[in-house]
């Protein structure tokens, strides 16, 4: 017997995949479909689909190259739930009005439903659909004002006829809109990130408006997937690369569960990128668990390809080459032939990210993802068992394994490892702020932040953005209220997508000259980034804060304050369930500003090496800045 399911067209945003795994844990089926699939009327026909969701995407709906699906969904008297740019859609194709934006609307932004909306006097079925005394059942049991997660440009201007606009944001006025008629539901905020405060609840009012009975969970699509990879795989045995973090950890206890441990080897490559004691830590945990590792020290040979490198795309590219390389010289000393596979932990958020699917627009390229990899999956020589999933998800597999409760719950490590956290430049520059009297130079031209001359990766739109960074020139110290500045100085000056403030320093007074240093990936940089990242870990698990954020990010950044030091150092706490959106880590402000001291008075630098001159914090959520800086 056929699931009842949800279709989701995907139209290339970030979050198509993980609309998909949210209606998963609400016990419903989901199947994702590329809008221009053929088959779309004739299996929204069938009795099993109960419903449609058109999710969002980085274009705009009048762009002539802009995903479009067949209008037969129009007339298959099934719900449809539009967002983002499914929302625009909608509006656009059915007789509304799309209009091109300009600055944006990126993070938290509290949504107002209308009074018709949330009319008390709900009832399920009514002659006279349009009766909007019934209230919108998208909205039930949601209160008249919540937070949101928005990320657009566009917007709709005009709905189209038969929908009624019942929400509206501080810079949007078309937030949400129904037909009633129709069974036709929209949004341009994205209820299914975390961030959507009552998110979950308006996607369950979907599907119960759909007529779902829930009769999915998470058990039967593990099931599948074990029967899956066991045909895939047939006799042969696999080489998993390990990291050591969640995803490759969780990966090879489910090999091992599914083809034996005897027939899954490990393989840990130490990059020189790890984190410190790392390499030493991976091994006696993975042993723990009876795994069959290997560990290759490499820490030259990538330092080495990376060298003079500065640019963040070809130092991932060049991260993800030489993982291949080593493992093919392994393989070849080893005499490993066609009957072994190569496995990895990739996570959805890692292809989504790379542009993984048709619509969608590349944000970074990950190691996992750089040509070569993909040429081998194209030959079926890959295999990626959680690949599907989201970092919540792989920690419930990774409990329903049985695995450690410090394993499953460490933070994640990118697979690139420190080369993303350490920035590089390869340019100089010197820029005065203040004079020797106090006059403010035009660079600032009063803006309440101080442009920094490095850039960072941001996601704005669901498009890569890579721009400045800005200081924040604020007292403020409550970490929600910064956020929510920061939010809104990047929604308004399109020069940065991301800001940081100071909380300590190696220079006197305020700041009046910012220095940029030409510098790669060496290892003294390194050993810098490590001892910085080592203080924030241990102070933070002593504070029993390690479990209250999902991850902490340090980055090092060849910029310094006037002209004490060559480095500085960034942190970036932040709290998430599945890496696709992200907000910044409510930890103590003074237990930030002691982390930062501890740094600075360390000494981070090995001797010789540079000198850190300030400690920052990254205020910025996702979207609009991704949670690593490269």
């Amino acid at each position: 017997m056929e699931h009842e399911r949800i279709i989701i067209l995907d139209f290339g945003g970030q979050y198509a995949h993980l609309i998909a795994s949210r209606i998963r844990r609400l016990g419903v089926l989901a199947e994702i479909m590329m809008p221009d699939d053929p088959e779309i009327p004739a299996k929204i026909s069938r009795p099993e689909v109960k419903g449609l969701i058109l999710s969002g995407g980085p274009q705009s709906v009048f762009a002539e190259d802009s995903p479009k699906t067949d209008p037969a969904i129009f007339s298959a008297e099934k719900p449809i739930l539009g967002i983002c740019y499914g929302h625009q859609y909608l509006a656009h194709n059915l007789g509304g009005k799309v209009a091109p934006g300009t600055t944006g609307e990126f993070g938290a932004s509290k949504l107002k439903i209308s009074p018709s909306a949330k009319a008390s006097s709900f009832v399920e079925t009514t002659e006279d659909k349009s009766d909007d005394r019934r209230g919108c059942p998208l909205f039930k049991d949601v209160p008249a004002e919540s937070i949101v997660w928005m990320n657009h440009v566009d917007a709709v201007q005009d709905f189209a006829p038969g929908f009624e606009n019942i929400g509206e944001t501080p810079h949007c006025a078309t937030a949400a809109a129904w037909n009633p008629a129709k069974n036709f539901y929209s949004v341009q905020f994205h209820l299914e990130v975390s961030h959507t405060k009552f998110g979950n609840r308006i996607l369950k009012n979907f599907l119960e408006i759909c007529g779902c009975s829930f009769d999915w969970n998470m058990q039967k699509f593990l099931d599948e997937q074990k029967q899956k990879l066991r045909e895939k795989i047939g006799d042969k045995n696999v080489f998993l690369f390990v990291s050591g973090g969640v995803d490759s950890t969780v990966t090879f206890a489910f090999l091992n569960e599914i083809i034996g441990p005897e027939r899954v080897k490990g393989l840990f490559v130490d990059t020189g990128l790890l984190r410190e004691n790392e390499v030493e830590q991976v091994e006696k945990s993975l042993r723990a668990i009876g795994a069959d590792l290997t560990t290759l020290r490499e820490a030259e040979t990538f330092l080495q390809n990376l060298a003079g490198k500065t640019d963040p795309e070809e130092k991932r590219k060049i991260i993800g080459h030489t993982f291949l390389d080593v493992q093919q010289d392994f393989f070849s000393r080893e005499k490993l032939d066609e009957k072994w596979l190569l496995a990895q932990g990739t996570i959805y958020p890692d292809t989504i990210e790379t542009g993984g699917t048709k619509n969608a627009d590349k944000i970074k390229t990950h190691h996992n993802r750089a040509p070569e990899v993909q040429k081998l999956i194209d030959q079926g020589l890959v295999i990626e068992p959680i690949a599907e999933l989201y970092k919540d998800e792989v920690r419930v597999l990774g409990e329903l394994l049985g695995l450690p409760h410090e394993l499953v719950w460490r933070h994640p490590f990118p697979g690139p490892g420190l080369g993303v956290r350490i920035l590089c430049s390869d340019t100089e520059s010197r820029e005065i702020l203040y004079d020797e009297v106090d006059a403010f130079t035009l660079q600032t031209k009063k803006k309440p932040y101080i442009k920094l001359p490095i850039k960072s990766v941001g996601v704005q739109g669901d498009f890569r953005t890579y721009k400045h960074p800005g200081i924040l020139q604020t007292n403020e110290t409550d970490i929600e209220e910064l956020e929510k500045l920061a939010t809104k100085l990047i929604n308004h000056y399109s020069e940065i997508n991301r800001c940081i403030v100071p909380l300590g320093k190696n220079f006197a007074g305020k700041i009046r000259e910012i220095s940029l240093h030409k510098t790669d990936i060496n290892p003294d940089r390194v050993k810098i980034l490590q001892r910085a990242d080592a203080i924030v870990t241990k102070l933070l698990r002593e504070a029993g804060e390690y479990e209250t954020v999902w991850q902490f990010p340090v980055v090092l950044m060849p910029v310094s304050f006037n002209g004490e030091g060559t480095e500085s150092i960034i942190l970036r706490p932040v709290d998430s369930i599945d890496a696709m959106s992200a907000s910044v880590g409510k930890l103590p402000f003074e237990l930030l500003k002691k982390m930062a001291q501890e740094i600075l008075k360390s000494r981070c630098a090995p001797q010789g090496g540079g000198e850190i001159s300030a400690v920052f914090l990254d205020c910025t959520s996702k979207p609009p800045g991704t949670i690593e800086w490269e």
